[in-house]
């Protein structure tokens, strides 16, 4: 009898081992230190894909609608191309600024920056509809799993992993309405194995 239970609890920990082996991606705790996630828009960084609208005060011509492009740069008519991915929207206005001044273009530019669009999220792994969706401001985990149909009836209840812009590998965070998603997050929401 007890050779039995013996047998069965080895038997559960070498199929746990072999099913945590199946994924290549690598997963990290989420204590591990880190860049600190942001805590508002204006504190996000730029990527590639976010949609902008940058105003020059008294001049239309200079003001629109722009794309960070896939490189990270913005082109502007007499600033020229550049480089908005890893600003944020404060850091992008007063490089915007300084770069319409020293050309000794503008006297005293008044340049704001506003983010039309994020770059959409992902959600993958056991949801009902897994896929590609646009960000919106406030979104947590829970949100976006319900934006994607909700949890198929394998998936896990206790944790997500999510994979930040610029992080090499998932981390894994508790599933809560407390955890932030932002633009450009993976989240896998992966399979409960018992």
């Amino acid at each position: 009898m007890v050779k039995q239970g013996i047998f069965r609890l080895l038997a559960a920990v070498a199929i746990a081992f072999s099913l945590a082996g199946c994924d290549s991606s690598p997963i990290i705790s989420a204590t591990t230190p880190g860049a600190p996630a942001p805590t508002s828009t204006s504190a996000m960084k730029l990527q590639p894909g976010d949609k902008l609208k940058i105003t020059v005060f008294g001049e239309d011509k200079l003001s629109g609608d722009y794309e960070v492009d896939p490189s990270g740069a913005v082109s502007l008519p007499l600033a020229g191309t550049v480089q908005a991915a890893g600003l944020s929207k404060p850091e992008l206005e007063q490089l915007l600024t300084k770069k319409f001044a020293s050309e000794k273009y503008l006297r005293n530019p008044k340049v704001t920056v506003d983010i039309s669009s994020f770059r959409p999220f992902y959600v993958l792994g056991e949801v009902e509809k897994p896929g590609e969706y646009p960000y919106k401001s406030g979104l947590n985990v829970m949100s976006a799993i319900a934006v994607a149909g909700g949890n198929t009836y394998r998936s896990s209840t206790s944790h997500v992993l999510i994979q930040r812009a610029g992080e090499q590998g998932f981390r894994e965070f508790p599933l809560a309405p407390t955890i932030p998603v932002y633009p450009g997050d993976l989240v896998r929401v992966p399979e409960r194995y018992f």
